[in-house]
């Protein structure tokens, strides 16, 4: 079974193989943002389109929201993408998704305010400037870091999203062992974001064919 693999002008960014795909980090976290029914949802990775990119983009279609999904890529400042993947077209995500591939993040996490909900992927060198700039709704918000005991195990250690704003009032954060560690702060009166994700929705496949 090949991978597949999507090009966007001189950045070639590789899909994982197609399978059914239900992690428990991905479950946790697409309850989250569905749960919060977030209208700005904000993803920053550097693997391209997973299935947690369309698990986040069918969370804001059902709150009426978007998704940013910034590509941290070889691209030269920001560039529009267009999303020819299937998959989208049959999850009816078009008007849902908006796909950005940038070398510099911070470029397009200026543009947006009052993020509702973040997931970012910490494996790359300027994670942190990623944390300074994150403009994230202060009344209810939610802030995701993942790969983080993977960063951890091949730099040698991290700063967290939860130190860089842990002395603000109205904010917990916490560490969880799913995936390749995640750590979960929330700002404001989300704090109970978790318990009403879990409870209110049932667990969905994600899938990419041939």
């Amino acid at each position: 079974m090949q991978n597949k693999v999507v090009s966007y002008g001189d950045n070639r960014l590789e899909t994982r193989k197609s399978s059914v795909i239900e992690p428990k980090c991905m479950e946790l976290i697409s309850a989250l943002a569905a749960g919060k029914r977030a209208k700005l949802i904000v993803e920053i990775t550097t693997q391209g389109i997973t299935p947690l990119t369309v698990a986040l983009g069918v969370a804001a279609k059902q709150s009426g929201g978007q998704l940013i999904c910034i590509v941290v890529g070889n691209g030269k400042g920001k560039r529009n993408c267009y999303y020819n993947y299937s998959i989208k077209a049959k999850a009816d995500l078009e008007h849902v998704i908006k796909l950005v591939v940038t070398g510099n993040p911070c470029e397009i996490l200026m543009q947006l305010k009052n993020i509702d909900f973040a997931v970012i992927d910490c494996n790359f060198e300027d994670y942190l400037k990623v944390f300074t700039n994150l403009d994230v709704n202060l009344t209810s918000s939610t802030v995701i870091v993942r790969n983080v005991d993977q960063y951890q195990r091949n730099k040698g250690g991290m700063v967290s999203y939860g130190q860089v704003v842990k002395r603000s009032k109205g904010i917990g954060s916490v560490t969880l062992p799913i995936g390749d560690g995640i750590e979960l702060t929330r700002i404001g009166s989300s704090s109970s974001t978790f318990s009403r994700g879990r409870r209110r929705h049932k667990r969905f496949h994600v899938t990419f064919e041939n």
